[in-house]
């Protein structure tokens, strides 16, 4: 399958204006970080691993595209159902071709991680937006496994990794806290005889931890005094196949709750969304700041805590501090925080958050900028982002906002333009299908006003 980047293809211009109520239920698609992962180790068991409710966006579509070039038979059966025939631990083929990861870094830097020690060999690009992001952060932690790295300045994509031959097993301290460089060493691990140890500063998301579990790999998690975790992984197992069911993505939950919380009116409900305590962190935000949002029909399912997340108009919202040990749990969600921060009363304060100068743009830069010009009152650091609340109704808009080939950067800006006093546009508001296909859908179906400019 020949996967093409929205973001090399023409700008889609999407405009968002004031909207009436936002009233109904979002069905969210399925968690990407899940997505990925079970496409991953479905295609390093031996036999048939089946998925129900995966994301169908570009990025999941690139990693499925790669674990058939390493070898597995990868097939879509309907929406959201596919199935995984396996080639086993160590049992990857070489690709015949180069590795297009899209706009995928989770994508890229798990299929690495999975490949790099068998001795086999690579090459992987992606869009404009990959090719600028830094790989050296995961390809440094896989050399010590014995694989080696051939890549651009910095690290950066094209790039050829070739997997080790005779891997041994390593233990390796996160210098930040990254939930993609630790599964990417564990994957790693699991063709490497021994233990393999990880020991992350601040807990991140843990799907591949569970994951691994559930497909019957030995993994331990010990939390150290501090807060610190330790991850151990006994290498060499026989994966068995599974069957697993992906809860609903809580990064794409946020923009319709975020959403309902600004416009006037609103009540939206976002049925069986993940509440994995690795990834609530702006929902417990949200309440913090004031909002009327609950957690409805508790549940679990494929593994994962689970809710009914309802959201309705909060016209009283305030500016809050947002403890920096909590940017792990909700690094994807700043950005939509930040545009919903404009609508607070007072000061929001995110810090801890260099890491987003790292992501599919520099998102602190990127909102700031944004946030200026439809008004907003702003203050940057190298890893902080203020923003200075203009109160319910309060936002001026009116602006051409770029996204810079960031999905989330796009989806937030929309958010933000749906309660502005005049209207917002983005200026590509392609790079939205890289994770969220059906997002201007769903939002029109609870009535929000989206749409293209006339003058395209």
């Amino acid at each position: 399958m020949t996967v093409q980047s929205p973001t090399d293809a023409a700008p889609q211009p999407l405009r968002a204006r004031a909207s009436g109520p936002l009233r109904g239920a979002a069905p969210i698609p399925g968690d990407k970080s899940v997505s990925h992962r079970a496409l991953i180790l479905g295609a390093m068991t031996v036999g048939e691993t089946r998925i129900a409710g995966l994301l169908e966006g570009e990025d999941v579509l690139a990693t499925a595209a790669a674990m058939r070039a390493f070898g597995a038979d990868v097939t879509r059966e309907g929406e959201g159902r596919w199935r995984v025939r396996g080639v086993g631990v160590g049992g990857f083929a070489e690709p015949s071709d180069v590795i297009d990861c899209g706009n995928s870094g989770t994508g890229v830097r798990l299929i690495m991680g999975a490949m790099a020690t068998t001795p086999i060999c690579a090459t992987f690009t992606g869009d404009a937006s990959l090719r600028s992001r830094p790989m050296g952060r995961v390809t440094k932690p896989l050399a010590r496994f014995g694989a080696q790295a051939h890549g651009r300045s910095g690290g950066r994509l094209p790039l050829t990794l070739v997997g080790a031959r005779d891997a041994g097993p390593v233990e390796h301290r996160l210098e930040v806290a990254s939930a993609q460089v630790k599964s990417a060493i564990l994957l790693a691990g699991l063709n490497a005889p021994g233990r393999t140890v990880v020991i992350e500063p601040t807990p991140t998301r843990d799907h591949t931890e569970r994951m691994l579990a559930g497909f019957g790999a030995q993994v331990e998690v010990e939390a150290e005094p501090g807060g610190a975790r330790v991850i151990r992984l006994t290498g060499q197992p026989d994966l068995a196949p599974v069957s697993i069911a992906v809860p609903r993505d809580p990064s794409s939950a946020a923009f319709p709750i975020a959403a309902a919380l600004i416009v006037e009116g609103s009540d939206v409900t976002a049925p069986g969304v993940s509440l994995n305590p690795t990834r609530a962190g702006f929902y417990e935000t949200l309440r913090e700041m004031g909002a009327a949002l609950t957690f409805e029909n508790p549940r679990t399912e494929g593994g994962e805590p689970v809710a009914d997340l309802r959201a309705r108009f909060s016209p009283n919202l305030r500016g809050v501090e947002v403890p920096p040990e909590r940017a792990a749990s909700m690094i994807d969600e700043y950005p939509v925080l930040a545009a919903l921060a404009a609508f607070a009363e007072g000061v929001t304060h995110m810090p801890g958050v260099h890491e987003l100068r790292v992501k599919e743009c520099d998102r602190i830069d990127a909102m700031a900028r944004g946030l200026e010009a439809c008004g907003v009152r702003v203050a940057e650091t190298r890893d902080s982002l203020t923003v200075h609340g203009l109160g319910a109704g309060g936002v001026p808009g009116g602006a051409t906002v770029a996204s810079r080939l960031d999905h989330r950067i796009a989806m937030s800006f929309l958010v933000l333009g749906l309660a502005a006093r005049a209207v917002v546009t983005v200026d590509d508001a392609s790079p939205i299908a890289t994770s969220f296909p059906g997002f201007a859908p769903l939002m029109r179906g609870l009535g929000a006003t989206l749409e293209a400019p006339a003058n395209r």
